[in-house]
């Protein structure tokens, strides 16, 4: 499979060196290269890859917590409403 990725010339990214895909981020890159790549990584980018794996473990728990209040806060606004009407 050949992907083709259109990026600007001004854009700056950060390239794959095993597979050449561009990232706009760092993170993104050292994620791409622990779940494409992981028996080709030395040991800095195993680090990377883990420090950026736990950030993004992180960052999606924060985020279930707040869509877990938004989903109570809307069921009892709507409950609510239900019991008043």
């Amino acid at each position: 499979m050949t992907d083709d990725y259109a990026v600007p010339e001004s854009a700056v990214t950060y390239e794959c060196r095993y597979c050449g895909r561009p990232f706009a981020r760092e993170e993104w890159l050292a994620l791409h290269r622990g779940l494409d790549h992981p028996a080709q990584l030395d040991d800095g980018e195993i680090a990377a890859f883990r420090a950026a794996h736990e950030r993004e473990e992180s960052e999606l728990g924060h985020f279930r917590l707040r869509a877990l209040g938004a989903l109570v806060l809307i069921y009892f606004c709507l409950l609510m409403i239900y019991a008043l009407v």
